[in-house]
């Protein structure tokens, strides 16, 4: 079909319904020649527009989105293969580089629109690479707390705070906030997350989404923005369906020489990959652990224990058998920081991460290294009043590396720390038999949006220092309206059955919380900081 008699036809269609679509959706429907990639990313952009104001899920539109999906169009039309994320709309993290759009972190330091310098990569992430190359139509990138330094809510980015898709009123999770509200608001059908202590799973679980927390290793980080690159940052996916969140998983794991620690994942994908071994009767005679006091010495809500009983029961009911807190007596929940709600160790590479991180984004960026960043923006964000000070009191080996970022730094200590949570965590696993964990992922109900109360995970930061894959899943709402949803954890590389178990969840209960957006008017508390995204979508 010519162009002419294309827009001929669409012009005879209603506008594509983006409400709750899938992968699977998307792919029939081209195939049946419902709608065009670009009919479809318009109707994306018509909602943008319409919500976005309200929730301020995004930071930085793509410009070229439209151009993208006229492509796809007319590589469909002339029967190319494609990808199996073909004309599929899909939003970034900001923290994750975009070739030609800025790279922020959140910092109003690295934005122009904030009266600062914009730093702008001059090639994707490898994570981006993959999106682009399965043929993703990438519609913005997405709002997060200054460094992604937060797992409750982004109110530090200079962009000003995203609202909780499901309820405005409830903090949206972070730090990968604007992802989880993009998507599940239905701005997009999947997105790229990334965790260092939760970023993944507390904004999926707040807004009733699904995740994959990968395995250190499976999935390469580099270009992201980081906190922990060495050590323990993740990128996975944000997706309404566990479906979805494998078919995503299948483009982002693997080798790249561009990410050397992604060689551990040799001989450590699936055949066929994750979204083939998805089943129905996945469940059917697995032995699962419990939450419980030997993973961690903290008591779960009365509402969040009610919502996780009815959630055991409905493992049972699958036919999985359920042990209680198998971690009794190990000496696992012993080796949590005390006095703490978030456990930094893991975090000693920081400013070495960032420099490696500076010098990747091209020499005709205004900055390539820490040194020339702090001489640039007269301003060290580990030191002083900055953003990431605090964890070099806490951790020596960071205070050191600081000094000198150029250097390796010492993590002999985070090694042995790593060592001593995976030597608990196998032996259990093994000497109870257990398939997996599954929690609740919070231990309580999300707090307001503008308030001082953090989220409240059951395995930040347990899997972030250990490395082990996670899936969360809907599972419910509590009295107040705040979503509730359960964690599945395995061992290393175990994310295979962990998406097949959640699949068999998540289809036999349907927990999934549809959003019903309201346009709302700018409050004061919204607007305090609040800078127009650039590049609005094209008419």
């Amino acid at each position: 079909m010519d162009t002419t008699s294309q827009n001929a036809s669409a012009g005879a269609r209603a506008k594509p319904s983006v409400l709750e679509l899938s992968i699977t959706d998307i792919q029939q429907a081209y195939a049946a020649k419902k709608y065009t990639a670009e009919e479809l990313t318009r109707a994306f952009l018509d909602r943008i527009a319409q919500y976005e104001p309200s929730y301020n899920a995004f930071v930085t539109m793509n410009p070229s989105s439209l151009d993208d999906a006229k492509e796809i169009d007319r590589r469909l039309a002339s029967g190319d293969k494609l990808g199996p994320l073909a004309g599929v709309p899909v939003v970034i993290k900001e923290a994750i580089d975009v070739a030609g759009l800025p790279s922020t972190a959140g910092w109003e330091k690295l934005s122009s629109r904030a009266g600062g310098v914009d730093l702008i990569p001059a090639t994707d992430a490898p994570v981006v690479t993959r999106l682009r190359a399965a043929g993703a139509i990438i519609l913005g990138k997405t709002n997060i707390p200054a460094f992604s330094d937060d797992g409750t809510r982004a109110n530090t980015s200079w962009d000003g705070p995203t609202r909780n898709a499901v309820n405005p009123d409830l903090a949206p999770g972070g730090s990968s906030s604007g992802t989880a509200t993009a998507v599940s608001a239905s701005f997009a059908v999947i997105g790229l997350a990334e965790e260092t202590g939760g970023s993944i799973q507390n904004p999926a679980a707040a807004q009733s989404l699904v995740s994959v927390k990968p395995t250190f290793g499976l999935v390469p980080n580099t270009g992201v923005a980081p906190l922990a690159g060495s050590t323990r940052d993740v990128v996975g996916p944000h997706a309404k369906t566990v479906r979805d969140a494998a078919i995503v998983l299948d483009m982002l794991a693997g080798y790249t020489p561009e990410d050397p620690k992604t060689i551990a994942s040799f001989g450590n994908i699936p055949d066929g990959g994750y979204a083939a071994g998805l089943s129905e009767t996945a469940l059917k005679g697995k032995r699962i652990g419990l939450y419980g006091r030997g993973w961690r010495n903290e008591d779960l809500s009365d509402g969040t224990k009610k919502l996780y009983g009815r959630g055991i029961s409905e493992l049972e009911a699958r036919g999985a058998i359920v042990l209680s807190d198998p971690f009794a007596g190990s000496g696992f929940a012993d080796l949590a920081l005390p006095g703490v709600s978030y456990d930094p160790r893991g975090m000693e590479s920081a400013a070495y991460d960032l420099e490696q991180y500076l010098r990747r984004l091209g020499p005709n960026t205004a900055t390539g290294s820490v040194a020339e960043l702090v001489k640039l923006i007269g301003e060290n964000p580990f030191e002083g009043d900055g953003y990431l000070a605090w964890y070099g009191g806490a951790l020596p080996e960071l205070k050191a590396s600081i000094s000198d970022p150029t250097k390796v730094p010492d993590l002999s200590s985070f090694r042995a720390l790593r060592e001593k949570h995976l030597r608990i965590f196998n032996k259990v696993m093994e000497e109870k038999d257990l398939d997996a964990l599954v929690f609740p992922q919070m231990t309580k109900p999300v707090p307001p949006l503008f308030s001082d109360e953090s989220y409240s995970a059951t395995t930040v930061s347990e899997i972030n220092i250990t490395g082990v894959p996670s899936v969360s899943v809907p599972a419910g709402i509590y009295k107040n309206g705040s979503p509730f949803s359960l964690i599945f954890i395995g061992r290393l590389w175990d994310e295979a059955n962990l998406l097949a178990m959640a699949f068999d969840y998540e289809q036999a209960t349907k927990h999934r919380i549809v959003p019903k957006l309201v346009v709302t008017p700018v409050t004061k508390d919204s607007a305090q900081t609040r800078v127009p995204c650039i590049a609005r979508p094209p008419s």
